[in-house]
């Protein structure tokens, strides 16, 4: 199972457990095979861990907005940038 251990089952739903490696200067850890299929997910998406109010992690994939296609990603992104960048001069042009 490619260092993955299959706990019982919780609910019905399998349980998994994996160790923590070093990524870098940060800490990772990779998702069984079986997770990502359940959550959908390839090399590039996007996930985000939200506590809940009984200190559990969920685990869930970021949804990205489909763009039309003349409408690359970078453009907005940079558009964003500059706006955040000068968000003071802005908030002042619309205040006069």
């Amino acid at each position: 199972m490619n260092g993955v251990i299959q706990l019982e089952k919780d609910n019905g739903k399998p349980r998994y457990s994996r160790k923590v490696g070093r990524m870098g200067n940060s800490l990772g850890v990779s998702l069984p095979k079986r997770l990502a299929e359940t959550l959908n997910v390839i090399q590039g998406d996007e996930i985000e861990f939200v506590e809940n109010k009984h200190g559990e992690i969920i685990v869930r994939k970021i949804h990205q907005p489909k763009l039309p296609e003349n409408v690359r990603m970078e453009v907005l992104e940079a558009f964003y940038d500059i706006f955040e960048e000068d968000e003071d001069i802005l908030n002042d042009l619309r205040d006069r």
